[in-house]
């Protein structure tokens, strides 16, 4: 339950509503594949995966603006068995990490004595 909390806590820190909603289509995706496995089971041979991976690319592209996370993830999407790992999932987090740490405000430090001299 922990986990869960830290993880919305996370979620909830994302500050532009572009960013939110990408991580919400790499999630669904990603749970869609897992849970649908054996619709997909074909990787790159699979009508559904290739059409799946295909509009939560162009989404995603659409929503984050081009990153090139995306076209390993493509590329990893297209072999059979890797569907089960949240591959759209991992190339969000990569593009979207930053915005928690840069909210655009600058940080401010206290003031700080100065050093002794050396000698």
């Amino acid at each position: 339950m922990a986990m869960l909390s830290r993880w919305l806590d996370n979620f909830r820190s994302l500050q532009r509503p572009e960013h939110r909603l990408a991580w919400a289509i790499a999630l669904a995706a990603d749970a869609l594949q897992i849970a649908l496995f054996p619709l997909f089971a074909e990787g790159g041979a699979s009508p559904a995966d290739s059409a799946l991976d295909i509009v939560v690319g162009l989404l995603l592209v659409k929503l984050l603006g081009w990153h090139w996370a995306f076209l390993p993830t493509l590329g990893a999407e297209l072999i059979p068995g890797l569907d089960l790992f949240p591959t759209w999932t991992a190339a969000v987090y990569f593009v979207t990490r930053g915005e928690r740490e840069n909210s655009g405000e600058p940080e401010i430090l206290p003031p700080e004595p100065n050093p002794a001299a050396r000698r």
